[in-house]
């Protein structure tokens, strides 16, 4: 692997040598501060870099004293063994002895992802002792929620403040060293979700000494804006991702909520280097939250997007939910079938609030977007943190399934729901004194603005974000699987690994046709020049479709018989996937 020079945090250097570099712009003097009580000034520079190598072997616990105040964590600390207000851990990423050291990866095509919060399977070492059932299920790729230390115990992921600190309420960063490479060594990849948009609100010490880290003309939902115009605040983002992908091998990233970030050739640059860093003998995938809709990003180093609108448009045809930015989805069955088509549904067409929203997407490929039905975000922003299984009547989401893990998009699974679990995914924190408060008024503000929490009583209900009955009502009910549903997902995932995986590089939509505006019958043409059907039927009435051709071969029928099926057609609520071979 490439070579890389790192100037934030503590890089062991060897030989019991550490050279620690911090950048400090409004400090006039740094000390570094160890554990034993030794401590040594860092040297300065007018570019705001301190820096020295000292004699401190890996295991060195230590503060940065800035100014004389009290001492500080390290910015890009690579483990606070005790927490977010702790000190700070000097590492040896050689240390660690890769079993699976030929892993290379997987391509993107064969991603099958499952997201998960290692927090709710209680930690590293359990999430690895998981993996197989995953493996059994037909998942190909684990993406972990959030890793950064965060404050307290328990947190769902986004507000973390040390990113370069892998969460030690869930290890050690050699069991999460264990973890990757257990998952390499049965065919799994695994991806991280990092947060560069904004930090959380307890524990973040960079505006005491770097003001000039953030903006003070942008605001975010979350506080001030980070300023990514300047070079050395890119620069320690480009590190953070750096150490995921070769200190921890990780195989992927997944940025969250890059619509927060306005600059967009930071994340050009951002994609540029990683893909430089890893070499071209790496399968290394970088996608994208961005509800922006920002399609040319997808064409400038990023393999995917998370793609909202289909989730949306298919959580509205299941739901009928029209609160928020379900609005923005009143013709679900239409939006699914320009989502089915083209990749999103906004390409600059305006919203709800009269805004465009998008860029031109239909040039891309079906694997340039995610597709899921639930997801930490969709699931635990709501009041409740209700899941589909509760939510959907079971037909219609037996039919909602198999169209996302047989359409030629990416599938990412929500933990639990292969099991049909029922708890609820909630906004769990272990925030302290006026922040906890502070947490808890600001929920009840938030959805004391939807009609449906008007009274006093319901919007009393709400969990508390930091109780911890929250965080453990928040466990998927994985021990007490529902065998046939899960079984349901296994059938689902063989077709898509025999049939369509193989043949899914270089697809391209043949276009979606609505029926009475009840159905839908849409093709892709694969990359060996097959055709790749899907007609979906969610509605009450009987459609009429195309009949398939005789050489076609049927995958899959839900609720449908092929006798019907092949006459053309399409039972209330039913679905079919079918193959027709490519013509001579």
């Amino acid at each position: 692997m490439m070579a890389i020079r790192r100037r934030f945090g503590a890089q062991f250097q060897g030989n019991g040598r550490t050279c620690f570099g911090l950048w400090a712009p409004d400090a006039r003097e740094v000390r570094v501060e160890i554990a034993d009580g030794r401590d040594w000034p860092l040297e300065g520079s007018d570019s705001g870099w301190f820096e020295a190598t000292l004699p401190c072997p890996p295991g060195t616990r230590y503060r940065y004293r800035i100014d004389g105040r009290p001492g500080v964590p390290d910015p890009a600390s690579q483990f606070q063994p005790d927490g977010v207000h702790g000190d700070s851990q000097v590492l040896d990423h050689d240390a660690y002895a890769w079993r699976v050291d030929e892993w290379r990866g997987r391509p993107w095509h064969e991603a099958v992802i499952y997201e998960l919060h290692v927090g709710l399977f209680g930690s590293y070492a359990e999430v690895e002792r998981f993996l197989p059932r995953l493996v059994e299920l037909g998942v190909t790729a684990v993406e972990l929620m959030p890793l950064g230390e965060f404050p307290g115990r328990r947190n769902w992921g986004y507000d973390g403040v040390l990113p370069f600190a892998p969460a030690s309420a869930y290890g050690t960063p050699e069991q999460l060293k264990h973890l990757i490479d257990s998952a390499h060594g049965m065919g799994l990849m695994v991806f991280v979700d990092v947060i560069y948009n904004h930090f959380g609100p307890d524990g973040n010490y960079l505006a005491q000494y770097a003001a000039a880290f953030f903006r003070d003309d942008r605001q975010t939902p979350w506080g001030q804006a980070i300023d990514f115009r300047r070079g050395e605040v890119r620069e320690f983002f480009y590190e953070n991702a750096l150490m995921w992908l070769l200190d921890y091998r990780v195989d992927g990233l997944r940025f969250d909520a890059v619509h927060a970030i306005p600059d967009s050739a930071f994340l050009v640059e951002m994609a540029r280097r990683l893909r430089g860093a890893a070499g071209p003998e790496r399968h290394v995938h970088l996608v994208l939250e961005n509800d922006d809709n920002r399609a040319s990003l997808l064409r400038q180093g990023y393999d995917a997007q998370w793609n909202d609108d289909g989730h949306h448009a298919l959580h509205v045809l299941l739901t009928g939910e029209s609160d928020g930015y379900y609005q923005d989805y009143p013709e679900p069955l239409r939006c699914l079938a320009r989502c089915l088509a083209e990749g999103f549904v906004y390409q600059g067409e305006a919203n709800r609030h009269g805004r465009p929203r998008g860029e031109p997407s239909a040039d891309l490929a079906p694997d340039a977007f995610v597709l899921f039905l639930q997801n930490h975000d969709q699931v635990g922003n709501r009041a409740f943190g209700e899941r589909l299984s509760v939510l959907a009547e079971p037909q219609a989401l037996r039919l909602a399934i198999a169209l996302q893990l047989l359409a030629p998009m990416i599938p990412l699974l929500f933990m639990g729901e292969e099991c049909a679990a029922r708890e609820p995914f909630l906004y769990f924190t272990d925030h302290q004194g006026e922040l906890a408060d502070a947490v808890r008024e600001g929920r009840r503000k938030e959805f004391g603005e939807f009609g449906r929490f008007g009274d006093g009583a319901a919007l009393a209900s709400l969990p508390d974000p930091n109780a911890v009955e929250t965080f453990e009502r928040s466990r998927p009910g994985l021990a007490d699987c529902d065998p046939a549903w899960r079984g349901f997902y296994r059938q689902l995932l063989e077709i898509r690994h025999e049939h369509l995986i193989p043949r899914l590089r270089g697809a391209r939509s043949l276009g979606v046709t609505t029926i009475a505006g009840a159905a839908l019958s849409a093709r892709w043409r694969l990359g060996d020049g097959s055709d790749w059907r899907i007609d979906f039927n969610p509605s009450p009435l009987e459609a009429e479709v195309e009949p398939p051709a005789a050489a076609t071969q049927v995958l899959f029928l839900d609720n449908l018989a092929c006798a019907e099926y092949r006459r053309g057609r399409l039972s209330p609520r039913s679905i079919a996937v079918s193959l027709e071979p490519a013509h001579e």
